[in-house]
């Protein structure tokens, strides 16, 4: 009984399959070319007729072409390669290889060969060797490219890329050039309208993004590539509405930094993520001072377990400190960063400690066994409704708290202090704000010693526990509503990794008794990153699910403020780290104003206790929410004195 046939298709598949092409086959077809080129040459400078007194000359010359130039392709490197992944730069250098064999071969043929040898032969040679060289590869990387883009191959996707740019046709290319990614290029798609009907790379631009859906369908698409590393937030979510609309999915390429990282542009396309729509450009950090400040130094961390807390460890650990000692009073959270940490970064001491940054005792305890050189505060109470109504622990944890730490700190040695602090700290509305605003003048006021402290303030950050994302993420998951509380509501955003990079490097920026301001670029609209997040999910915005206001909690207000970037700082050497300019309190002022704030938080005299907020903090706007709750206390004050 006969085998099966091998299709056309199966047998194309094991040539394109073939990921290097043989050493000897190369030489082999090398050979044959250095052969043919010489023939070539004679026959073309004697119109295809060759006297017999030149015979002799050709006999001399063919042997000493083909030995020569096999050795200085081998030299130059030319019998080896991915013939596959020709490029303009590999035949250039193919053109040098033949100059210099022909040079090298006319030197032999000077010393050894009869007089009179024709000098119009070695340029024929030349011309005729560098086409055929050069175009033997060029065939195959057409052959290649032609067979893997071939509409017979099954389980392929016809896609667009959005973006004809550098990043659009480094993707073509990849795509072509990676058997494993099953991609068929039906056209690019961009905006710059003088790019319109240009081909690249063979692949024409059909149109702009507004013609996307028209595009998707009439060309069959199944998916849309973006290819704009260095889009905006507004612009990537221009991008993610055209797909929406056109009923394609989207994916995208990672920024130049991200790609540096990782193994090629093509093996790392991705889907659009919310922090795409941010539209932030990479950190520029200054590594080498960074690895200065924490190479082979014990570095504390509060607050290890949070959001913050948890990449900072992560982050610090790359620049190979000697240990990290990790702060926390929540136990399950602070297992699993131990966890984490022992299995990502063996080489790197963890040091698990449970405790209160309340507890004085017990900072001493562990500053003294681990002696750390610097400390980086991230333990805080953070959520504003939460704290307008728990002011005394806001109090209690967010000043005495971090007043303790600082003190501990300064006794045991500790030469860098680093406080995380917050927008809400600017002009603040509620009692979170205003509990960061005094732990900085604490720290300002206590820049007397060998410790240095540094407070750095930004505002929200994507994705940490408790924050916008995570709750929209569940709430589309059950399937609505998203629940926004106003629809003007803005918050300055960036992610949870770029924030804790540009803490390091405000850490080695600041000199001391300084607040570093972190640029938070432009505000954001919850609204639009609700919306868009519902986008992602491939789901449409008040029509699968619904978007619901539910009005402005306790503490809120509509819009932030990171400082009043211009008028209250001032620059410094790193574009997206500026110094608040802001007054300084006298360090005895400041503990007396803790201790009044200790007895008031002892007798629980909330009504004292705002109005020392206040006082300590002349900018600070109480709640209606809370004033409420102090008028509401007064009877109940009155009585207990009757009493």
């Amino acid at each position: 009984m006969p085998g099966p046939k091998l299709s056309l298709f199966s047998w194309l598949d094991r040539i394109k399959d073939m990921e290097k092409v043989p050493r000897l086959l190369v030489w082999a077809v090398q050979i044959c070319i250095f052969i043919l080129s010489g023939v070539a040459a004679f026959l073309l400078r004697f119109d295809f007729t060759v006297p017999a007194a030149y015979f002799q000359y050709f006999v001399w010359a063919l042997p000493i072409w083909v030995l020569v130039k096999t050795v200085v392709f081998r030299l130059c490197g030319l019998d080896r390669g991915w013939w596959r992944l020709v490029s303009i730069h590999d035949v250039l250098w193919i053109a040098v290889g033949n100059v210099l064999g022909t040079l090298a071969s006319a030197a032999v043929i000077f010393a050894l060969a009869p007089r009179g040898f024709p000098r119009s032969l070695y340029l024929l040679d030349l011309i005729v060797c560098s086409l055929a060289t050069s175009g033997v590869r060029v065939v195959t990387r057409i052959l290649q490219d032609s067979l893997r883009n071939g509409n017979g191959i099954e389980g392929q996707k016809s896609v667009l890329i959005y973006g004809a740019g550098e990043a659009g046709i480094t993707l073509v290319r990849e795509l072509r050039s990676n058997a494993t990614l099953h991609y068929r290029v039906a056209g690019f798609v961009d905006d710059n309208t003088q790019k319109l009907g240009l081909a690249i790379h063979g692949i024409k631009v059909l149109g702009p993004g507004t013609a996307l859906a028209e595009l998707a369908l009439r060309h069959k698409v199944d998916e849309v590539l973006i290819a704009i590393p260095s889009a905006t937030g507004r612009q990537m979510t221009d991008v993610l509405a055209r797909c929406h609309q056109a009923g394609v999915r989207c994916r995208t390429i990672p920024a130049l930094a991200e790609v540096i990282q990782g193994r090629g542009l093509a093996n790392q396309i991705r889907d659009v993520a919310v922090e795409d729509l941010l539209g932030r450009t990479p950190v520029r950090l200054e590594e080498e001072r960074i690895r200065a400040a924490l190479a082979g130094r014990v570095v504390m961390v509060t607050g290890a377990a949070g959001s913050i807390g948890s990449e900072l460890c992560r982050q610090i650990a790359r620049f190979n400190p000697a240990g990290i000692v990790g702060f926390e009073i929540a136990e399950s959270p602070l297992f699993e960063i131990e966890r984490e940490m022992r299995q990502t970064f063996p080489q790197t001491a963890f040091h698990a400690e449970i405790g209160s940054i309340q507890n004085r005792a017990r900072l001493d305890e562990v500053l003294r066994q681990y002696s750390p050189s610097v400390v980086y505060h991230a333990a805080a109470y953070k959520h504003v409704p939460l704290m307008e109504a728990h002011v005394f622990e806001a109090i209690e944890n967010n000043v005495i708290g971090t007043y303790n730490l600082a003190m501990a700190a300064g006794e045991s040695g500790v030469e860098d202090f680093v406080m995380i602090s917050s927008d809400k700290a600017v002009r603040p509305t509620n009692v979170m704000g205003a509990t960061k605003r005094i732990a900085e003048l604490l720290l300002l006021a206590q820049q007397n010693g060998r410790t240095k402290y540094v407070a750095v303030r930004f505002g929200n950050v994507l994705g940490s526990n408790g924050s916008v994302i995570p709750i929209f993420k569940k709430q589309i998951a059950a399937g609505g509503p998203v629940t926004v509380t106003h629809p003007e509501m803005r918050r300055f955003i960036m992610t949870i990794p770029e924030a804790c990079q540009l803490v390091l490097q405000a850490a080695v920026n600041g000199r001391g008794g300084q607040i570093c301001v972190l640029d938070m670029g432009e505000a954001v609209k919850i609204v639009d990153l609700a919306k868009n997040l519902i986008l992602l999910s491939g789901l449409r915005p008040d029509d699968d699910i619904a978007i619901n206001f539910t009005g402005m909690r306790p503490g809120e207000k509509l819009y932030e403020e990171v400082s009043t970037m211009l008028e209250e700082t001032v620059p410094t050497a790193h574009e997206k780290i500026r110094i608040f300019i802001g007054d300084r309190r006298p360090e005895a002022d400041m503990l007396l104003w803790l201790e009044r704030l200790r007895e008031m938080c002892a007798t629980r005299d909330i009504g004292r206790l705002v109005l020392a907020l206040k006082e300590i903090v002349p900018d600070y706007s109480p709640s209606a929410h809370l004033l409420k709750r102090v008028i509401e206390s007064r009877p109940l004050a009155a009585t207990a004195e009757q009493r």
